[in-house]
């Protein structure tokens, strides 16, 4: 059983950090399945009356699926995206383009979810999509022109992106308005984050800083036991007068010498003959 936990680790510790969230996707799927009321605490309500009660949820939400379909088709996608962007961008940059994704899409499903044509009251959302477009636009915008192999042609990165907008769009008249409006809000994302990184502007730095400054809070510094040291005054940076005066008397002799091998030695003043002399000795 040891032997099988370790692997099982090590397995886990090899995983890029997509991989990773999908593993916490099936991981909270599966615990919502034994316990499915836990659930309702990381969905993202419709309402802002009731998410100002639960804040966290413009993140959560993009963990939890209910059925085997929804995040079944997530992960495949997530999956394939992962190995594409994150040979070509850093681990940090992919966790940027997930979580901000998600949060963008949570709040333009917050903001308009009422004024969609088929809206229904206490509707929550659930699901990576808005993540998973915020990583598929991202790379359509920042490298259009890329082919990829699709079943049996390529086609470019850009045709694809412009389907999926098309699709969404036309999702805000259906049964599901609130997914697709959330899907639109990580393909706005998606889009202005590439597009601004090729201009050299990372909008991800600042939620970047703020996600260290939170882990590193929760980091646990093991404190090391006190040491009396005794400073020794007559050395500076760890080293003594005689060390100075020794480096620099060798960087007068290079500088000496120097001038030799270009003038000869009669190019030498007075002062530097006897300061060769006396050093020679």
């Amino acid at each position: 059983m040891t032997s099988l936990n370790q692997d099982i680790k090590d397995k886990l510790l090899r995983l890029n950090v997509l991989e990773k969230i999908i593993v916490a996707n099936v991981i909270i799927f599966l615990i919502g399945i034994v316990f499915s009321s836990l659930l309702s605490w990381l969905e993202l309500p419709s309402s802002l009356n009731q998410f100002i009660y639960k804040p966290w949820t413009v993140i959560t939400y993009a963990f939890t699926h209910y059925d085997w379909l929804h995040m079944g088709l997530n992960m495949l996608w997530l999956y394939f995206l992962a190995q594409m962007f994150l040979n070509l961008f850093s681990s940090k940059t992919a966790l940027n383009v997930y979580f901000l994704g998600a949060i963008f899409g949570g709040i333009l499903y917050l903001l308009f979810y009422e004024f969609l044509p088929q809206s229904r009251t206490n509707v929550p959302l659930v699901g990576a999509s808005a993540s998973v477009r915020a990583l598929l636009i991202f790379l359509c915008a920042y490298m259009p022109n890329k082919e990829v192999r699709l079943i049996a042609f390529n086609i470019k990165l850009l045709y694809i992106g412009v389907a999926i907008v098309v699709i969404d769009v036309l999702g805000l008249f259906g049964s599901n308005g609130g997914g697709a409006l959330a899907h639109l809000g990580g393909v706005l994302l998606g889009y202005v984050y590439a597009k601004q990184l090729v201009k050299g502007n990372d909008i991800g730095k600042g939620f970047e800083k703020l996600m260290d400054a939170i882990t590193g809070f929760f980091k646990f510094k093991k404190k090391s036991p006190l040491k009396t040291v005794h400073k020794n005054k007559s050395k500076v940076g760890g080293y003594t007068k005689a060390d100075f005066d020794e480096f620099n008397n060798q960087k007068k002799i290079d500088v000496i010498l120097d001038k030799i091998s270009k003038s000869g030695y009669d190019s030498l003043t007075a002062e530097e003959k006897d300061f060769l002399f006396r050093a020679g000795k």
